[in-house]
């Protein structure tokens, strides 16, 4: 059984350790598209760093951890 990644917010720590991860990549793609920039407003412990972090992967090429 995958365990949660709770207070974990490296991308590739949670795709390489096999917790569970929830795929948003379609979304992702729909926010960098365009090429505007986004101010991200959210609450506290809502996702904004783990996002942060895989963009910063996906932009680096680490196609391994998006398969």
């Amino acid at each position: 059984m995958k365990r949660l990644p709770k207070g974990i917010s490296d991308f590739a720590t949670i795709r390489e350790n096999d917790y569970v991860y929830v795929d948003k990549t379609e979304y992702i793609y729909n926010l960098i598209a365009p090429g505007l920039k986004y101010f991200l407003s959210r609450p506290r412990r809502f996702g904004k760093s783990l996002l942060i972090s895989t963009l910063k992967q996906l932009f680096e090429g680490n196609k391994k951890l998006f398969e």
